[in-house]
């Protein structure tokens, strides 16, 4: 089968598409052939390294995180699967490779595709519905009643972040461009603030919980108006001590995420805010549950239109990287 490899970190893009053997599945396995691989920022990560404090690939590496596909062979303990189903995934953290004709996968991290969308549009909810759920299920551990701000939140991430936190009981409020007001108050949001006529911290206060989307730009700003015991959880600023705790990382990657961390904790201790960071892993039964919710409120994910195979994945990673993008970018692996 054909499959996009590195073959060690660079800070360049230097994919190669090349034949490697077709994977079986192990006893807890699916053989999944690709349909689509969506193409994140976090891909571009796995090929500079910058994640390998956190998961450390040997070489050569097939890339891909997030996959859509039907199932063309079962290990002996997997059920309900069976072949013939169309699933989608975030790929499990040790073992990626969704840029591939075929990738085995284990069950456990699968779950069937929504019915509301075509197997192109199903690709790009995974990686962000896993992400907004871990979120504020694990990370923030929401109670309902409270009150929750997402800052830039107009776009993919807020699309499903949304409807996640109203089930979940909670009073969402959302600043982003103008254009997308009216979609994200139809999934839920309480209060849409337009960024380019309102600024947050000049009128939001006593705010539970924010997740960043925008990184250290923001981070005093999204502090200064919660509410103190609140909890913030970056997903671009970085991490800290407590995410090596929690993730079970080796004394010195503490010591090293303790010193990476500090100024987030630091300015946190100040407002009184607990502050996490997330990389979010896969999770089938979390990603039913986030299927669920895209049926329910006809979520439709936005697809980028440049149409790319994968023989040509290095122009697709290069669009992420610099391109001004209308949506998920996204790979065709097989018809």
């Amino acid at each position: 089968m054909k499959a996009a490899q590195i073959t060690k970190y660079s800070k360049d893009l230097n994919v190669t598409v090349k034949e490697i053997a077709t994977p079986k599945p192990q006893a807890n396995e699916v053989l999944i052939k690709v349909s689509y691989a969506a193409v994140n920022p976090l891909d571009l990560m796995n090929i500079h390294g910058s994640v390998k404090l956190i998961q450390d690939y040997s070489m050569p590496l097939t890339l891909g995180n997030e996959v859509v596909g039907e199932i063309t062979a079962i290990g002996s303990n997997v059920t309900p699967f069976k072949p013939g189903d169309l699933v989608y995934t975030r790929l499990p953290l040790a073992k990626i490779g969704g840029f591939a004709e075929y990738v085995a996968v284990d069950a456990n991290a699968i779950w069937y595709t929504p019915t509301n969308l075509s197997a192109k549009e199903a690709v790009a909810v995974p990686l962000t519905g896993l992400t907004a759920y871990q979120g504020l299920t694990e990370e923030l551990a929401v109670e309902a009643g409270k009150t929750s701000f997402i800052p830039g939140g107009s776009g993919s991430f807020g699309q499903l972040a949304v409807p996640i936190a109203k089930s979940l009981g909670l009073t969402v409020i959302v600043s982003g461009n103008a254009e997308a007001r009216e979609h994200i108050l139809e999934l839920g949001a309480d209060q849409y603030l337009d960024y380019r006529t309102t600024d947050y911290w000049q009128v939001l206060n006593d705010v539970d919980y924010v997740i960043d989307t925008r990184g250290a730009q923001d981070i005093e700003r999204e502090l200064s108006i919660m509410k103190p015991g609140g909890r913030l959880l970056s997903l671009v600023a970085g991490p800290n001590k407590h995410f090596a705790i929690t993730h079970q990382l080796p004394a010195w990657k503490r010591l090293l995420f303790g010193l990476v961390g500090k100024k987030w904790d630091k300015l946190a201790s100040k407002a009184q805010v607990d502050y996490r960071f997330i990389f979010v892993r896969s999770d089938g039964q979390q990603l039913k549950k986030v299927t669920e919710l895209v049926e329910k409120h006809h979520i439709t994910p936005a697809i980028d239109p440049h149409d790319f195979d994968l023989d040509h994945v290095q122009d697709a990673l290069e669009l992420v990287a610099n391109g001004k993008l209308a949506g998920k970018v996204v790979i065709r692996l097989t018809d």
